[in-house]
């Protein structure tokens, strides 16, 4: 079975082989799940200190939630994706959804720092798996000249929870304390196994013949742009956004923190809604408009990051050249990879948390010399390269048709 081939031509089974219309149903049921997996990442944002109390811990270890998740998700990513490929795929996604059910219900239970540490570096496994799969799951429910619009949907449920994910943490644990916010999620995630189980159709896992190694995955024509300009993009948008705070004193509204970031995902929004329109059918010119359009923002940001009133309409812009910007590359990505699209996704997730986790590093080693005043300029010259990033998708886009 070669790489090219699209996912609809993968199907063996044509009682699921899709129509013209979109599967929205099971569809929204992927997004619900995307929901589940990123604002169990983010919860613990919004519960810091009823963390802390409750666990009798300093909010530095309260922390470490968080950061439990993004490394379970880092090492797990591409070796589980890799094992699971014989896997019948409803079946690994329901499983990926009830391990949510289960580190949930074990975080809302436990009262012991350690255990709950675990608890969220497996839950970074499940997140893990389960981004190594939407997208492709997405594609293969849909027809193939809807498929980008259908990843746009599916991953909308991870849009909302970055713009809504830690208020509603935070309103959740006011209402049921930080323990009851996590049971909330793990009811959840049991309302979407019967959802997934009503409404997403099963496909089979690839035989030890169709099974494609990394390494061939990785050198498949496209793949490797797409991962630079992911990995660059990603770069350039968390040290901003990791920084966001004292990126913010100079204009005084660092103590307004949640309201820049809630504007910020409203503009991530209509970006999103954006790219879903258009993706299928201009995907390289939202590509570099998206590049172009974060290059805006950060000149914005560099000529009038001191002024109150011009940061809104600058986190606006930004929030429009990433809220759509997984979509395009996950499309990208699913037009290259073909019935590979899993084990793509899994490099496409590591390289994503790789690019969080240099952020944090870069930007922090900035902080501490010269200061949030030269982030703009760095975030151009690291932009600089993911412009070089997408000419080069581009070309392998047009080279492909």
């Amino acid at each position: 079975m070669g790489s090219t081939v699209r996912f609809n031509e993968c199907n063996p089974d044509p009682a699921h082989s899709p129509t013209d219309k979109l599967p929205i149903f099971g569809l929204l049921a992927l997004a619900t799940a995307a929901f589940i997996a990123l604002l169990t990442e983010v919860m613990p944002a919004g519960l810091l200190s009823s963390i802390s109390s409750g666990l009798r811990v300093s909010d530095s270890l309260a922390g470490q939630f968080i950061t439990a998740y993004a490394a379970g998700a880092f090492l797990a990513a591409i070796p589980v994706t890799s094992l699971t490929q014989g896997v019948r795929r409803r079946s690994l996604l329901l499983l990926t959804i009830a391990g949510f059910a289960a580190v949930n219900a074990a975080t809302a239970l436990s009262g012991n720092y350690f255990l709950s540490i675990v608890a969220r570096f497996l839950a970074g496994v499940f997140g893990g798996l389960l981004w190594s799969l939407l997208a492709g799951y997405a594609a293969r429910i849909s027809p193939a000249h809807l498929s980008g619009r259908a990843i746009a949907i599916a991953a909308s449920g991870a849009t909302i929870a970055v713009v809504f994910g830690v208020p509603l943490s935070t309103f959740l644990g006011g209402i049921v304390g930080w323990q009851g916010a996590f049971g909330v999620m793990s009811a959840l995630s049991l309302v979407v196994i019967v959802w997934v189980i009503a409404a997403v159709p099963d496909f089979p896992g690839q035989s030890k013949e169709e099974r494609q190694a990394l390494l061939a995955v990785f050198n498949i024509h496209g793949i490797r742009p797409i991962l630079f300009l992911v990995f660059t993009f990603i770069l350039s948008h968390n040290i901003l956004y990791i920084y966001i705070e004292p990126l913010l004193r100079p204009s005084g509204l660092s103590g307004s923190v949640g309201v820049v970031l809630f504007t910020f995902g409203l503009g991530s929004l209509a970006g999103l809604w954006f790219v879903g329109m258009l993706v299928d059918r201009r995907l390289e010119h939202l590509a570099l408009a998206s590049v172009l359009i974060f290059a805006l923002a950060v000149v914005l940001l560099a000529i009038c990051g001191n002024i109150a009133l011009a940061i809104y309409p600058t986190v606006i812009v930004w929030g429009l050249a990433v809220g759509g910007f997984a979509t395009i590359t996950q499309a990208a990505l699913a037009r290259f990879a073909g019935s590979a699209v899993d084990v793509a996704q899994a490099m496409y997730t590591t390289g994503w948390n790789t690019a969080v986790a240099v952020a944090g590093m870069l930007g922090g080693l900035l902080l501490d010399g010269p200061g949030t005043i030269v982030f703009p300029w760095v975030v151009a010259a690291v932009l600089a390269l993911a412009l070089i990033g997408v000419m080069s998708m581009n070309r392998a886009l047009q080279r492909r048709r």
